[in-house]
This record gives structure tokens, sequence and C-alpha cells, in this order.
């Protein structure tokens, strides 16, 4: 059988892209090609060739604060972050629909199967995709900027654009930090590698059940992230600012 031929995108970014997303004060950010792969629909029922994925960064001093457990402060940075990424994506959209391409745009940890515990879309595959980091032991992205202290955004498109090399392989190395420090025990302690079950790398009904027994105070046990404030590359991140 022959190989399905993809399509290729554009050599550079339109050029009002990349001023936009330094307005929105995003930094860290790339095009993931997602032609192999099946993405969410628009209103046409078409899926999307591409992707735009970006990362915001958590406030660091809250980050390391959390490693005993979430507090009030962490819920309220993950609420902020959250609204902000999803005002980005909205806004993203809209520019691009308006420039006469599809677009469609991925809230921000938004579960529409709470049987499976997931969303739409995993915003990790776009990231990873997008060379913004790799998945670690802790089933997070992890980026060499600022470890696993941000949270991602993801906007769907037919607009070609150019894809950044994707990351298929972790740099974790030996450390299993995380692993460790969780305590619901439910993360595996498995290398990951692009289209490795999630199965394999965290117990998500473990991990889901001691957040709503244990934090449930905090957007109805949605949040922990012990397994991030643990790890040495979110140490990276602490610059004694907040960050936007």
């Amino acid at each position: 059988m022959r190989r399905k031929e993809l399509p290729v995108p554009s050599a550079a970014y339109p050029s009002w892209l990349p001023g936009w997303m330094s307005a929105q004060e995003i930094d860290l950010w790339g095009g993931a090609g997602l032609q192999d792969i099946a993405t969410p629909h628009d209103e046409t029922g078409r899926g999307f060739p591409f992707a735009i994925s970006w990362a915001v960064r958590m406030d660091p001093r809250i980050m390391v604060g959390i490693r005993n457990g979430p507090d009030r402060a962490y819920a309220d940075e993950y609420a902020r972050v959250n609204g902000r990424i999803n005002e980005v994506s909205r806004l993203l959209a809209a520019e691009i629909k308006d420039r006469g391409f599809r677009a469609e745009p991925l809230k921000a940890s938004e579960r529409t199967d709470l049987i499976n515990i997931k969303g739409d879309f995993p915003h990790k595959t776009a990231a990873t995709r997008a060379g913004l980091g790799w998945i670690g032991r802790n089933c997070q992205l992890v980026t060499r900027q600022c470890g696993p202290w941000v949270r991602l955004g993801t906007v769907f498109l037919d607009m070609d654009i150019p894809c950044s090399t994707p990351i298929v392989r972790d740099f974790c190395g030996r450390c299993r930090r995380c692993v460790e420090a969780c305590p619901a025990k439910a993360l595996k302690g498995s290398v990951w590698q692009p289209g490795i079950p999630r199965e394999e790398l965290l117990d998500a009904d473990a991990c889901d059940q001691w957040k709503k027994e244990h934090y449930f105070q905090y957007h109805e046990g949605h949040n922990c992230g012990i397994c991030s404030a643990v790890c040495p590359y979110g140490v990276k991140g602490l610059k004694g600012k907040r960050h936007t």
C-alpha cells in the first residue's frame, strides 16, 4: 500500500502571526502537523491538518509552594491561566477566520469524556508535535524553559503553516521524583514515546479519585500539581517574578 501523501506546509509563518503572538505575550509556541491524526471537526464536519500550540507559564513562586499539595493560590492561578488560554484561543481563531481560513479553538482543561477522564483532543499531542516539549513521567508536557509549570493552548486550523520538528523522546533521564511524590501512586514510571497509551504512564482513575477525596475544595477535585511542583526542570522557572 502506498503511503498517503501529506500536505506540505509553507516555509514561513504568515507575516502577521509572530507579531500577533508577541502582542499576546506568548513566547513559547509553534506549528504542529496533524495530517495523520484525528482532530475535532468544525461545524462542516471536517477536521484540521495543522494546529498552533502554545504554553502559558504558571507563576513559579506558586508552583514551588505546592509540593505537599494544592492551595488556594494555586487554584486561583490555575483558573486565571486557563481563562487566559481560552481568551487567546478565541481571539486567534477569530483572527484566522477573518483571514479566510477555518479554525477551531480547543478549550483549556475541559473534560468531555467523564468516563475516560479526557477531553476532545490532548493539548499535549499538539505541543509535542510543535516541538514545545516532551511528556514526562508525570504524564505532563515538560518544557526546557520552565518544565511542566505551564498550561497549554491549541487552535486547529487549515492555513498552511511551517511545522516544528516534533519531539519524539523524553529527556527525564533516570529522574523519578514525580513518581515518588505522587500521593495517589498513580504514575507508572514508564518512559514516554509518541503513541504510547496513557494507561502505561498514568492510572487516571486513581489520580482523579485521590484529588476528589483530598482536594475537592479546589475546582471540585481537578487540582493537585504535586508531580509538577517537584520536577527539576520546573525549578529553572524560578525568577522571583510573576509570569503572564
